[in-house]
């Protein structure tokens, strides 16, 4: 996919606003980042918090930690059929999934996610050196708190930055655009979603936001066990 130039802006668009905060979560504290549709969870993945300021929410996610993700999802990435990916998305546009179980690998990564936006930043790492490999945005519902973490659900489209942030790329904009024809993403969520991108970008020319400070070497402390589902993350009524 071709590089793309990152472009001079005006101020950026405010964030739409969601629901506020619930308590923050203590340091070392798992928190169950889960994409939910439709009244069901999509996938859910159980991260160590790092740091929380009950606005601003940073997680840790690293090789061994057990999720759940939708089966077709899982397929696609284990095999790189894209008709088993594409069929994934009409599966979640018509709240058909099912849902197994995915073990992280190859990669550390830190998240990062702000009450009311409408994006969350990931900086995936080196499992050995800690080296920033890249940043990636993820354009998503802004997300709400829950007693046992933060529910939000991905809108598909996503922005690939260099850790430097000298290039950026855009990524799975055709699953954006069926997305789209399926009615998954609305007119609504697309009008929103690019007063996203636009701010994203604008954030990233300007060093501002999440993107003001680079991302130092990181690796997970070695005594950290690894964090858990806990019962019942599978479904919404118990959260």
């Amino acid at each position: 996919m071709a590089r793309i130039r990152l472009p001079h802006l005006e101020p950026t668009v405010t964030a739409p606003t969601a629901a506020g905060p619930g308590a923050a979560f203590t340091p070392g504290a798992t928190v169950v980042r889960r994409d939910v549709h439709l009244g069901r969870v999509w996938s859910a993945q159980p991260y160590r918090a790092l740091t929380d300021t009950g606005t601003v929410l940073h997680l840790a996610y690293w090789p061994g930690i057990r999720s759940l993700a939708p089966t077709t999802w899982a397929t696609a990435l284990r095999t790189g059929d894209d008709t088993v990916r594409k069929s994934g998305l009409h599966d979640l546009a018509a709240g058909s999934w099912e849902l197994g179980a995915w073990h992280w690998r190859d990669t550390v990564v830190r998240s990062r996610f702000e009450t009311n936006e409408w994006f969350s930043l990931h900086c995936f790492q080196d499992p050995v050196t800690g080296e920033p490999l890249r940043l990636y945005v993820n354009f998503e519902r802004p997300v709400v708190r829950t007693r046992i973490g933060i529910d939000t659900l991905d809108l598909l489209v996503d922005l690939v930055v260099e850790p430097d942030l000298s290039s950026a790329r855009w990524k799975d904009e055709d699953e954006y655009a069926q997305g789209r024809r399926l009615g998954f993403i609305t007119d609504a969520d697309h009008r929103v979603v690019e007063q996203a991108r636009m701010r994203a970008l604008g954030m990233i020319e300007t060093r501002s936001g999440p993107f003001a400070d680079p991302w130092p070497t990181w690796t997970p402390d070695a005594s950290w066990p690894l964090p858990v589902l806990p019962h019942g993350a599978d479904r919404t009524g118990t959260a």
